[in-house]
């Protein structure tokens, strides 16, 4: 089964058409015109389609993500404190690295990371809302 996309196409603008029709009395000079005027048509309907094809662009564009709002902790200085670098500690709590930075510069985390990372600092459970600050659930 596929998916169908439901993006209308552009609709062309009502743009003026150009015609011409040619004297053979003085072919050459209505000769130059008429190239010129359907090279213009031309040109119009190619910004008529651009135009259009920029609103449809537009209208599918996605919103920004809003970002998680960010809470304090101390993991960052208890972590120094203990004088391991953010891979000692990630290694030692089973996590990223990654994960260490995003945990110490606010991010929200899962209980079992919060868990792990104390463990990792020699801290007990107990020791959570002076690590992390408290739940926002509970707050």
């Amino acid at each position: 089964m596929t998916a169908t996309s439901k993006q209308e196409p552009p609709t062309p603008t009502d743009s003026p058409v150009v015609e011409v029709v040619a004297d053979d009395a003085d072919g050459a000079d209505e000769g130059a015109a008429g190239r010129e005027a359907e090279a213009a048509a031309k040109r119009s309907k190619k910004a008529a389609t651009v135009t259009a094809s920029v609103a449809a662009v537009e209208v599918t564009a996605k919103p920004a993500k809003a970002k998680p709002a960010t809470q304090p902790n101390n993991v960052r200085k208890l972590r120094q404190a203990a004088m391991m670098s953010k891979a000692e500690l990630a290694r030692r709590a089973g996590v990223s690295p990654l994960t260490i930075d995003r945990v110490e510069s606010g991010c929200p985390c899962r209980m079992d990371t919060k868990r792990k990372i104390l463990e990792a600092l020699g801290l007990k459970p107990e020791a959570r809302e002076q690590v992390f600050g408290p739940d926002i659930d509970q707050a």
